[in-house]
């Protein structure tokens, strides 16, 4: 079931963030890491539109939406490749007919889904605080 973030979610949430990232993102440090889950917490979540992916009241991944863009999307491991990260973008592709998203190079996990669900490249950049490449990735309708 898909079900619109409640503050009482955020250690679940985060929990779900930190499994799905340090699968995708191994090649991130732990102290960037730990600046991300208090951006998460105090920044992103509160600022952006939230939904969870829940399965007997266990979240099992959510999605975050800043306008069109995918702030983020994020799996627990032990779930992906159950079509839970196709179901939270097909609920909020509902209301975007084009969404972007930026994920980092090295991410094959994230960069594979967002390529199979039908992104596109459309701009390089680097990532500032970890100088990793960010590829930018746009989504039609």
């Amino acid at each position: 079931m898909i079900r619109k973030y409640i503050e009482s979610d955020i250690d679940e949430i985060l929990e779900v963030w930190y499994q799905a990232s340090r699968m995708a993102h191994p090649f991130l440090d732990a102290d960037f890491m730990g600046m991300e889950k208090r951006n998460i917490r105090d920044v992103y979540i509160p600022n952006t539109s939230t939904w969870v992916f829940t399965d007997d009241d266990l979240i099992l991944g959510f999605i975050s939406m800043m306008g069109n863009e995918v702030g983020a999307i994020f799996v627990r491991p032990d779930y992906h490749g159950k079509g839970i990260g196709r179901q939270l973008m097909d609920f909020v592709s509902d209301f975007h007919d084009v969404m972007e998203v930026e994920v980092f190079e090295r991410n094959n996990v994230g960069i594979a889904f967002y390529h199979k669900y039908g992104f596109e490249l459309i701009e390089e950049l680097i990532h500032k605080e970890t100088n990793n490449k960010l590829l930018r990735l746009r989504y039609r309708k």
